[in-house]
């Protein structure tokens, strides 16, 4: 597989061509951001073991996402029974599921090993039962940045992994060589990309907190449900268009 070079300047283009994808069949999308969240919100059914499930279904849910906006760039309507049929051919279910693992094998031991060097403090502060909540959450925060920091590079690793597995079949370990290569051939377009969608983060927080000031918690999250769906939507449109400017004609062909 041969990643393109791609300058800064594609990281605002992404946003753009992945909004006009969504425009063009907005309730598809909306159909699938509302499926995942009512999935995140099973797994808090079954603790540990949910989480667990959720993480190592990530790979899929990026992979029929993207299958839905091959069709739409296509202008072919998804229909209902159309969602699952990526899964549906033998290899690419295994290929899915053996990335899954890997990525919750990977993020556990992220998680372990930004954990182990503060094990002490967050001992003490989740032991004592004079501990404040306060208190809690400032134990928690460095491992939380830790982690953060090791999950940017966990990203790269499995960012196009769920397309090169299951759109070329290319084994696992090189699935994640080149899914890094072309994440650093395209670095600067991904980091304008990723501080767009902070800053469109960090404004819907701003946003939220000042509606829940003004109009009360109850009333203001029944406004911004809607709003996280939208923007779930939004941002699943925009990893078909990364895709397809990174591997150009190679992704043509494997859509086609």
């Amino acid at each position: 597989m041969q990643a393109a070079r791609l300058s800064s300047a594609y990281g605002w283009a992404w946003l753009i061509q992945g909004w006009a994808l969504f425009k063009r069949q907005p309730m598809t999308m909306l159909f699938w951001s509302l499926m995942t969240s009512l999935l995140i919100n099973l797994s808090y059914l079954l603790p540990i073991i949910g989480q667990m499930a959720l993480i190592i279904a990530t790979p899929v849910i990026g992979f029929i996402a993207l299958n839905a906006c091959a069709h739409i760039e296509r202008n072919q309507p998804v229909q209902l029974n159309m969602w699952l049929k990526p899964l549906k051919n033998a290899d690419v279910k295994k290929a899915m599921f053996k990335l899954g693992v890997c990525y919750f094998l990977v993020c556990l031991a992220a998680g372990f090993i930004a954990v182990m060097p503060f094990s002490e403090s967050l001992m003490a502060a989740m032991s004592s039962e004079e501990a404040t909540p306060e208190q809690v959450m400032r134990a928690v925060q460095a491992p939380m940045y830790l982690f953060g920091l090791f999950y940017v590079g966990i990203s790269i690793l499995f960012w196009h992994g769920p397309a090169l597995m299951g759109w070329h079949g290319i084994p696992l370990k090189k699935a994640l060589f080149y899914s890094m290569v072309a994440c650093w051939r395209t670095k600067g377009a991904l980091f304008i990309f990723g501080a767009c969608w902070a800053a469109i983060y960090f404004g819907a927080q701003f946003l939220a907190s000042a509606m829940v000031s003004v109009l009360g918690a109850s009333f203001a999250y029944f406004l911004l449900t809607p709003l996280n769906l939208l923007m779930m939507a939004y941002l699943y449109s925009c990893f078909y268009p990364i895709y397809r400017s990174v591997f150009g004609q190679s992704a043509a062909n494997a859509n086609s």
